[in-house]
């Protein structure tokens, strides 16, 4: 059986098609009383569902890392599937949520025509090797490894950029990025790239563009710098003359906005961000949150806003937790995470409709001044 769609957008017509096929294949091969062991990211074979769910968490969820259709019984096998552990295509795919034909259907629309070209380079670059005969990294590959790798090494600019004069030095073949610019570029177009606002230590308030100047908080009257040599991230980013004014505490706004046009750019996707208005069967049960009765208070008190189906409807969560494992016992980092409840069920509270919209660092707890980010 023809394996090459599982590797495709999980939104394309090949991976629909292929998932089709399969699905038929499974049942027929391993299906017991109408069931089989559900294969998908979630199941991972430990969970027997009928047809409709397992192609439900199929085009969800996408099969887990390492399977592979077998004649017999599906479970994991000892090979891994190519691109296992740096699955680019399906981080691309991930990240840009719901690209496939359909955004170029209308050349009217340039903004969805410019996104997709973006996707498609992106795509390609996952698929290309970092030079010719490579078979462990592509060139998108790479770059995310090696970006990585700084990260996590707390490697600052000027090493990192000496790092890939280095390498490019030393393998000419390679298709490696001529500046950290030019990787941290890459890095962006995948939609990955956030926003660093700085933050009082107390939470008090932000230093937007307009107070950008300001070296205390005009509530506590804190400091917005660091007053000691403490080793910080964000040290790296400053010149010379800026070397003592490392922020004491910086937010991390990931931009919401595109996020949400990219659920609009496709004809499928939009269609499913109407189903709470369009699609829901309204008969007094509780199925969906568009049935709960604070969601119709809110359409009666706003009526003007409810009105508009593709308005978007968000859920609100977060949570904190210590980053550092019991090393430092006092720290507590708070993500803030955006769900868009205007999607069916079944695709809402799936975990790539999960967004992350901000990460609030420590050492303490926000409290209720954590209305000061949202």
């Amino acid at each position: 059986m023809d394996i090459n769609w599982m590797s495709s957008s999980r939104n394309s017509s090949a991976y629909k098609k292929g998932l089709d096929n399969f699905i038929d294949y499974i049942f027929k091969k391993e299906g017991v009383n109408g069931e089989i062991a559900c294969p998908c990211n979630e199941c991972v074979n430990l969970k027997w569902v009928v047809r409709y769910d397992a192609r439900t968490d199929l085009l969800c969820d996408g099969f887990y890392k390492g399977y592979t259709i077998q004649t017999s019984i599906s479970e994991p096998c000892d090979i891994p599937m190519e691109d296992a552990e740096d699955d680019m295509i399906g981080l691309v795919s991930d990240t840009h949520h719901w690209f496939d034909d359909n955004i170029l259907e209308t050349e009217d629309h340039s903004l969805p025509n410019k996104s997709a070209k973006k996707f498609y380079k992106r795509l390609e670059s996952a698929k290309q090797e970092l030079y010719p005969g490579c078979k462990n990294f592509s060139i998108l590959s790479f770059v995310v490894r090696l970006f990585h790798s700084k990260c996590i090494g707390k490697c600052n600019d000027k090493g990192f950029s000496m790092i890939i004069d280095t390498l490019r030095e030393a393998f000419p073949e390679a298709a490696i990025p001529k500046s950290l610019y030019d990787l941290r570029k890459l890095i962006r177009d995948l939609g990955l790239g956030y926003e660093k606002i700085d933050a009082c230590p107390n939470d008090c308030m932000l230093y937007w563009k307009q107070n950008k100047d300001k070296m205390e908080c005009v509530v506590c009257h804190t400091s917005r710098y660091k007053t000691s040599e403490d080793d910080s991230d964000d040290e790296e980013n400053l010149t010379a003359n800026d070397h003592n004014k490392v922020p004491a505490k910086v937010l991390r706004y990931f931009p919401l906005i595109p996020r949400l046009q990219r659920l609009y750019m496709s004809s499928e996707a939009a269609a499913s961000m109407r189903w709470h208005e369009e699609g829901r069967t309204k008969d007094g049960l509780l199925r969906h949150p568009a049935d709960s009765p604070a969601w119709q208070t809110f359409d009666h008190k706003y009526p003007k806003f409810s009105k508009e189906s593709r308005n978007v409807m968000l859920g609100l969560a977060s949570v904190g937790f210590n980053p550092f494992g019991n090393i430092s016992n006092s720290h507590s980092t708070w993500p803030i995470v955006l769900i868009p409840y205007n999607l069916p069920p079944w695709m809402c509270m799936k975990k790539p409709y999960f967004m992350l919209t901000l990460l609030i660092p420590g050492p303490s707890a926000p409290g209720n001044n954590i209305d000061v980010y949202l």
